[in-house]
């Protein structure tokens, strides 16, 4: 059995389902995953105690949905920067994070509980963004929580898109985590001319971080030692990975972010970005999906 409530941050309509242990906050703006815990145990989605819940505004928490770009426009490959018309600002991680979505069903089926958002439909396309595909995201409770961001496109023409779902991870304290599955790995160092750069043994974490993964495999953990545990993603669909944390500077000139918050969180990102951006042909869709577990450390 699951519970909802409705419940309002500020200018914001969201919800809170609970579904056996599990507790789960999504806001109606966005889609967006506001926060993730199960039972007793520390969160395992980032709460942001100094987010900003107002309406037509990014939320820096939880798993904000880019769609269809990821961060600035402008880094992006030219076939996505193509599919924009200039017409409308080419806001940072695209335009529907900012959007009102709408429940298209709740489903409880015993040991699960499903949940899919939808994008309604505007004629001629997002603003600055003319094309017609559709797009859901799907949320599923079990043991795990499982996020499906699904692209159809529906126009008469290939739309090639970059997208992400921005997770941000609550953890003890960043300086004393890794992550494992980044080992032989090449990424794209942002923060040094956007150099490419290879990957030796786990990431650990010593200053500001922002790094694009390449050729990601489908599992990826961050191993908390202080809270004796690992949080697992497995994705799909998806072959490349942001890795972020702003540090003590970067933070700083983040109104939306306590001075020492950068210590609570990490992004990993599970995306499709740089060689690995999606191309739909007329009629096609892809899924874009991750799912989060928690297991206790041995």
């Amino acid at each position: 059995m699951y519970h909802i409530e409705s419940v309002t941050l500020d200018e914001l309509e969201c919800w809170h389902f609970q579904h056996g242990q599990a507790q789960l906050l999504v806001a109606k703006q966005g889609a967006q995953v506001l926060s993730y815990q199960v039972g007793d145990e520390p969160p395992i989605i980032w709460l942001n105690e100094k987010a900003q819940f107002k309406k037509g505004h990014g939320i820096r928490t939880g798993m904000p949905v880019c769609w269809p770009w990821f961060g600035n426009l402008a880094r992006n490959p030219d076939s996505v920067q193509a599919m924009h018309d200039s017409t409308e600002p080419a806001t940072a991680h695209g335009l529907v994070r900012t959007r009102e979505w709408e429940v298209l069903e709740i489903d409880d089926a015993g040991e699960a509980l499903h949940i899919e958002l939808g994008l309604p439909h505007i004629e001629g396309g997002l603003p600055g963004w003319p094309h017609h595909v559709a797009l859901t995201l799907n949320i599923r409770l079990d043991t795990q929580l499982h996020v499906s961001l699904t692209s159809h496109n529906r126009s008469d023409a290939p739309v090639s898109i970059s997208q992400a779902l921005h997770s941000y991870f609550a953890v003890s304290d960043v300086r004393n985590v890794h992550v494992e599955g980044v080992d032989g790995l090449t990424y794209i160092e942002t923060l040094d001319d956007w150099r490419r750069v290879p990957q030796i043994g786990n990431l650990t974490f010593t200053g500001e971080t922002d790094r694009i993964y390449l050729d990601t495999p489908p599992q990826l953990s961050i191993v908390d030692a202080d809270w004796h545990r690992r949080i697992q993603l497995t994705s799909q669909g998806s072959r490349s990975a942001v890795i972020w944390n702003p540090w003590i500077d970067k933070t700083a000139t983040l109104g939306d972010m306590a001075l020492d918050g950068w210590q609570r969180m990490l992004c990993i990102e599970t995306a499709n970005v740089m060689d690995d951006i999606i191309t739909l042909a007329p009629g096609a869709n892809h899924t874009l999906s991750v799912s989060i577990s928690s297991q206790k450390l041995a």
